[in-house]
């Protein structure tokens, strides 16, 4: 089913209520079906309103920190085609979703208010909805105040205890910061300190150089996931602080 002539049908339902309603009317609007018929809410009514929601808040949450970089755009795209696996017509939905909400008036906490009043009875649907939301925050490997304060709200307003933000953060944040143990530097480390540890870890953990070594060759099979974790830590942390480099230039 064409998802314009699906919504249309939502629209004259429940999912007319509220500010998700007046969201998807205002991007589908002259693409009403002339065939619609009021009906009852139904499971693709509240499709309809988890992608409305979804992208509305993506919107809220990558437009947080003032703009919408390059990486949360690569997000986004990625959500819309692997995550989501959405066709070209559900893709043009989800997007002019997203721009639509990006500059709007209509708060975060408004958009995720009404999905909960429709979706309340499905908290598991209302998890992966959050925790999509903290992927697109990490996209660019920083969680910003604004993007936290954003993601904050939501324990409250989807009646979830607070561990499951918690949860979250230390899934989504915690283990974006690991490089720093990794190599074992601080988190205020220059780029300088960070290739000098990295040089000096690389080479300890070197596969050679624990062969030159004599060393078992089921410790060298160890050591080359150490390697390899080694390597991906460094790449994070100059990632990492480019990003950083890039946020403090605007």
């Amino acid at each position: 089913m064409s998802i314009w002539g699906g919504i249309t049908g939502g629209l004259l339902g429940f999912v007319v209520l509220g500010p998700l309603g007046a969201l998807v009317g205002s991007v589908i609007g002259s693409n009403l079906s002339s065939r619609s018929k009021r009906k009852r809410p139904n499971n693709f009514d509240k499709q309809v309103a988890f992608f409305a929601a979804l992208f509305a808040c993506l919107a809220k949450i990558a437009k947080a920190d003032g703009r919408v970089d390059e990486s949360e755009i690569n997000k986004i795209e990625e959500i819309i085609s692997k995550k989501l696996n959405l066709n070209k017509e559900h893709r043009k939905f989800a997007i002019n979703i997203f721009q639509k909400a990006k500059d709007d008036n209509i708060s975060f906490e408004s958009y995720a208010s009404n999905l909960y009043q429709i979706l309340f009875s499905s908290p598991n649907s209302l998890l992966v909805f959050y925790e999509i939301l903290f992927e697109l925050a990490l996209a660019d490997g920083i969680l910003h105040p604004k993007e936290e304060e954003l993601l904050k709200k939501i324990p409250r307003i989807f009646n979830f205890e607070n561990k499951v933000y918690l949860s979250l953060y230390e899934k989504y944040v915690d283990n974006n910061k690991s490089f720093y143990k990794v190599l074992g530097v601080k988190q205020n480390s220059t780029s300088s300190e960070i290739r000098k540890a990295y040089l000096k870890k690389r080479k300890e953990f070197h596969p050679d150089t624990l062969i030159g070594k004599g060393l078992p060759e089921e410790f060298v099979e160890k050591a080359k996931e150490r390697f390899i974790e080694i390597q991906e830590a460094y790449e994070a942390g100059m990632k990492n602080l480019e990003e950083l480099e890039k946020r403090h230039q605007r």
